[in-house]
């Protein structure tokens, strides 16, 4: 009977059971059955109780338990289990080595809540043969151990790579359970166990940073609500909660050229509201790195030693982590994450962080694309308005008996300028040879103009001697000079709410030009021999053929009106330079006049418009317009042949001679040995040509083959009278 008892005692107590020599197992073969059974499953806690039964058949133990260690301070069950034989109400109480009772079954505790005696750490710790005798119960671990019943327990400790990582318990309700032997063979138990839990770790830890990842795949459809992410940011914040928890989210984007960072959107609050002009950036801080970066602790780790640093500091926060955001390869900017405890971002965070800055760069490169798409359209719409424009002042001034007409580049570069500068009141100064077209330029802008409906008054300043010039532009009142009966309203006053086009504005004299400096500047201008202020409301346009940079630098026009007058410069090319124009040209004049003189012609021969494409031009435009108006007069209606063009004048050198000694004669016309003065021959032409035309200027010029306007250059610089 008292055998059957103990028996009894024994199962009831399986701290009291024996083995034999022969039905012990080895460390060996139970560590091998652990492996075995530990290997079918990630999931330890699965399969906890056969591998609690292994290893039974070695140490006999009431409750088993693996912990694991997080940060180096605190514990969290991994995987426990109760001896099926324990009493029911110990199987109910479920002891947790020491778990605060009511605390969730996987919350972290802190490593103070037990005792020194009784705190797991990296060594060993020595087993504990009395538990009412040896543990605290002011530590709260200690007190709910010795609650539920535990009067012996081993500890035996294990590292995930070279960090503590966890350990092992076993406990008995009975004192004095276990032995020294029983602690050496926990040890390699212990190890075993410590690598299924490496292994799981590291399978949760991927399992974990697979489930955030695609956590913020819904955000998609956040990010596809628009272009514009500073209108969504605030709900990617809010949606990022559950997987980043974070109190102020931030999008940076970086300008290599200024040198800066710009917040392009943020969500959450700091201490500080965000910039909004652009913060500098050290050489250090430019060369962003390509990695992420995490800050524990900001008023520990930042410097205020930067612009950028300064702002962090003063954001109120402790946790700081930022990935870089990509786009077209390259670094453009940073995606933050901010907290207000220090140590809340690791690196799976990183990982989960990079995820969303892939997203959100992925939306940025559509919004530039987007963008793009945009200016290039508005682009083009500007382009086909101004086209349009441009055509319809053509075909105004065409109604107009004027000619626009052109298909070089050149040309269409220069109309595209007038359709630019045409709608607003900008000065425009229109540069080219004479005869290319400027006045037409002119009248085309007028033209397109708000003040098209104003008048539009031209004045050629190489026209009029300077006191007229003057009387012309500003008018005069009556008695300013002899001869001023009456008051004369000048061409600006007559310009009121139109244009004034200065035709050859390199001729006007210094003391007018002085004098019109005062209407681009001030807007006002007062008439010859008068004492009242007038206002000038007018648009300049100014024209010439000469190079005025080099007038300047001759002192012979003012610089502060050149750059008055070039604040819109348009430079009309030279036919000989633009051949695609010519024969579009002449064809509009060859029309025009025809209908106008009442002379049509059959049309223009090859011969005719090959000696149109070789002849030079030099007098340009105009010079191609009197060329078809004569072959209209020459042809009598038929087709126009190269014999009606005028013959292109050639100078030829009489072929040399020698006289009776074998040396070349001296021609009376040629220069003296000695040279010759070059002013002097100039001047003694023009002399000549006023004897001969009894002073009329305008033949004079006709006979030296000038214009009117560089004849009275030359009279000027000859002091010809």
């Amino acid at each position: 009977m008292a055998q059957n008892e103990r028996t009894t005692q024994d199962i009831m107590h399986p701290t009291n059971m024996t083995f034999s020599a022969t039905s012990e197992p080895s460390i060996g073969s139970v560590l091998s059955e652990i492996a075995a059974i530990a290997s079918e499953t990630l999931e330890l806690q699965e399969v906890f109780d056969r591998v609690a039964t292994s290893v039974r058949q070695v140490i006999p133990f009431d409750h088993m338990g693996v912990i694991r260690i997080l940060e180096g301070q605190w514990a969290i069950k991994h995987a426990t289990t109760l001896n099926a034989g324990c009493p029911a109400t110990l199987e109910t109480g479920k002891p947790d080595f020491g778990r605060p009772e009511g605390a969730p079954p996987h919350a972290p505790c802190s490593l103070t809540m037990w005792s020194p005696r009784m705190r797991p750490r990296p060594g060993p710790v020595r087993r504990i043969d009395d538990a009412g005798v040896e543990l605290d119960p002011s530590f709260v671990g200690d007190a709910e151990i010795l609650k539920r019943g535990v009067r012996s327990t081993l500890w035996a400790p294990f590292k995930t790579g070279d960090a503590f990582g966890g350990g092992v318990w076993i406990s008995s309700f009975h004192p004095r359970a276990f032995s020294d032997e029983h602690q050496e063979t926990l040890q390699p138990i212990a190890a075993l166990l410590g690598a299924a839990v490496e292994h799981w770790r590291i399978w949760d830890a991927e399992q974990r940073r697979r489930d955030r990842l695609d956590q913020i795949e819904p955000l998609l459809s956040t990010l596809a609500t628009s272009l514009d992410v500073r209108e969504i940011f605030e709900r990617l914040s809010a949606g990022m909660q559950a997987i980043l928890p974070h109190d102020f989210m931030v999008l940076t984007n970086r300008d290599k050229t200024t040198r800066t960072i710009r917040i392009e959107a943020y969500a959450g609050d700091a201490d500080t509201p965000p910039p909004l002009q652009p913060v500098g950036l050290t050489e250090a801080e430019l060369g962003m790195s390509a990695d992420y970066e995490i800050v524990h602790d900001i008023p520990v780790e930042v410097i205020p030693n930067t612009e950028r640093q300064r702002l962090v500091l003063s954001s109120g926060m402790r946790s700081w982590l930022r990935v870089p955001v990509f786009l077209s390869g390259e670094v453009s900017g940073a995606l933050s994450f901010f907290h207000r405890e220090a140590s809340r971002f690791g690196r799976e965070d990183a990982a989960v962080a990079a995820r969303l800055a892939d997203r959100i760069a992925l939306m940025l490169s559509h919004q530039r694309l987007a963008e793009e798409a945009r200016t290039a359209a508005e682009a083009r719409e500007r382009a086909e308005r101004l086209e349009a424009t441009v055509e319809t002042l053509t075909r105004e001034l065409q109604e107009r008996g004027r000619v626009v007409v052109g298909a070089s580049p050149s040309w269409k570069e220069t109309l595209l300028s007038v359709g630019r500068v045409a709608t607003s009141d900008t000065t425009v100064l229109i540069t080219g040879e004479s005869g290319t077209g400027k006045e037409v330029i002119s009248k085309l802008i007028h033209q397109g103009s708000p003040r098209s409906e104003k008048p539009f008054v031209a004045i050629n300043c190489a026209a009029l001697p300077e006191q007229l010039l003057e009387s012309e532009l500003f008018g005069h009142e009556k008695g300013a000079f002899t001869g001023a009966i009456a008051t004369k309203i000048g061409r600006i006053e007559q310009a009121a709410g139109g244009t004034l086009f200065l035709d050859e504005i390199a001729e006007m004299s210094p003391l007018v030009q002085a004098k019109f400096l005062r209407v681009l500047e001030e807007r006002e201008f007062q008439r010859v021999g008068g004492t009242r202020t007038l206002k000038a409301d007018v648009r300049v346009i100014a024209a010439t053929n000469r190079d005025l940079p080099s007038t300047i630098a001759k002192q012979a026009f003012r610089e502060d009106l050149y750059y008055r007058l070039n604040v819109f410069p348009i430079h009309i090319a030279p036919l000989r330079n633009r051949p695609e124009d010519i024969l579009p040209l002449a064809e509009a004049f060859l029309e025009d006049l025809g209908r106008t003189m009442g002379r049509p012609s059959a049309g223009i021969s090859r011969d005719a418009r090959e000696w149109l494409l070789a002849h030079p031009w030099p007098g340009n435009v105009r010079e191609l317009r009197n060329a078809i108006e004569r072959a209209i007069l020459m042809c009598d209606g038929g087709l126009i042949t190269h014999d009606h063009f005028p013959a292109v004048p050639v100078r030829t050198m009489p072929a040399p001679s020698t006289n009776g000694n074998g040396a070349t004669p001296v021609s009376p016309d040629a220069p003296p040995s000695n040279g010759m003065n070059l002013d002097d021959v100039e001047r003694g032409l023009v002399e000549k040509a006023l004897a001969e035309s009894k002073g009329n200027k305008s033949r004079a010029a006709r006979l030296l083959g000038l214009s009117r306007a560089q004849l009275y250059t030359r009279l000027e610089k000859h002091g010809i009278r």
